[in-house]
């Protein structure tokens, strides 16, 4: 497959196919999240949301922490995550993901994260102008969340 074709998984998703990498990186950010934050977070994995009409499932979406109701499921969000983190798939343009980060704060998001596993990069943004870049060997710091991860844990 070239990696220009559109996968029915995209097409039924409208969404990048998920690599190892982006496939690791998911899992890790959910583990190290779940474990150093589960009292104040609850991350969700490949969420539907709904907000202001506009549809979107980021990698991951973050919220406090509140307890979960398994007698009545909910099939999209209409509540905008604490925090939305995209990870950057080999088949779309990092363009993309700043485009759907910059939509992410128009409909009420706090903070995002786009990850880049080929490089070990993840920047944070505070809002659509500001973020800090982050590097393998560095200290992740997401400063409305309050939430510190090491990226060596994260792209182990």
């Amino acid at each position: 497959m070239k990696i220009s074709e559109t996968t029915q998984y995209e097409l039924e998703r409208h969404k990048p196919i998920p690599s190892k990498l982006h496939s690791i990186t998911q899992t890790n950010l959910l583990v190290l999240i779940t474990i150093k934050y589960s009292e104040t977070y609850r991350p969700f994995s490949e969420l539907s949301l709904r907000l202001d009409g506009w549809d979107s499932v980021p990698d991951i979406a973050l919220y406090l922490k509140t307890e979960i109701d398994f007698n009545h499921d909910e099939i999209q969000m209409t509540e905008p995550p604490l925090c939305a983190i995209e990870i950057l798939s080999p088949t779309q343009s990092l363009q993309e993901l700043v485009y759907k980060a910059e939509k992410y704060f128009q409909v009420g998001v706090k903070s995002c994260w786009l990850v880049i596993p080929s490089l070990k990069n993840v920047y944070v943004f505070a809002d659509r102008e500001n973020y800090q870049m982050y590097k393998f060997g560095e200290q992740l710091l997401d400063e409305k969340l309050n939430i510190q991860l090491a990226l060596n844990e994260v792209f182990k």
